[in-house]
């Protein structure tokens, strides 16, 4: 499988690079781990963000809403040879409006290493297959869960594939590659509404 790194549209990463320079945008507490970084802050992992809303609705109705940026703070030394490493310390969270792309607000919490992970996951599947896939992210508000989406731009959505990130649904494994058909199922039946009881007497 090929992995094809997407590409963010220009006015989405200079939304992103604004507000990482805003001290507004810095303020609230999921900011928190941006605020006095040591080393610079830079974008990465851009990811298009789509929404599945409602009960029984089909993937390719998913309309997409924005992007989110992976914020990278470097551990580097000014002056030192050494590059050193990269930690993921929030995210970006960029919206399409009428009038383009706006920030929206950062983000922190377990998502954001469970992304790294499953781009991991895509680029580990990418070496064992010729087919080409896109990363993007997958929002279901309806079952409470977000799913890394490995969309087939040709075939079509019966190819496509979904890594549940952490912490996922109870009834779902997080991280476990789904073809997305099965995962889509599997979160109907899990959350259906119980039955309910006939007290008859």
């Amino acid at each position: 499988m090929t992995l094809q790194t997407p590409q963010p549209p220009p006015a989405a990463l200079r939304a992103v690079l604004a507000a990482l320079d805003s001290e507004t945008a810095l303020r609230p507490p999921a900011a928190s781990a941006l605020r006095g970084a040591a080393g610079p802050l830079l974008p990465a992992h851009p990811l298009a963000v789509h929404v599945l809303e409602g009960p029984g609705a089909e993937l390719s109705t998913a309309p997409r809403t924005g992007w989110r940026f992976l914020i990278k703070q470097s551990s580097a030394k000014q002056g030192s040879t050494d590059q050193g490493s990269a930690e993921i310390t929030a995210a970006a969270e960029v919206i399409e409006t009428p009038g383009g792309y706006a920030f929206s607000h950062f983000t922190a919490g377990p998502y954001l290493d469970s992304t790294v992970r499953a781009l991991r996951q895509a680029w580990q599947l990418a070496q064992a297959s010729r087919t080409r896939h896109l990363p993007r992210l997958l929002s279901m508000p309806h079952h409470y869960a977000t799913a890394l989406w490995l969309h087939h731009p040709e075939v079509g959505p019966a190819t496509d594939l979904l890594i549940p990130l952490a912490p996922a649904p109870l009834g779902i494994t997080a991280h476990r590659v789904y073809p997305a058909a099965d995962l889509l199922a599997l979160l109907e039946r899990t959350h259906a509404p119980a039955p309910l009881a006939l007290n008859i007497s």
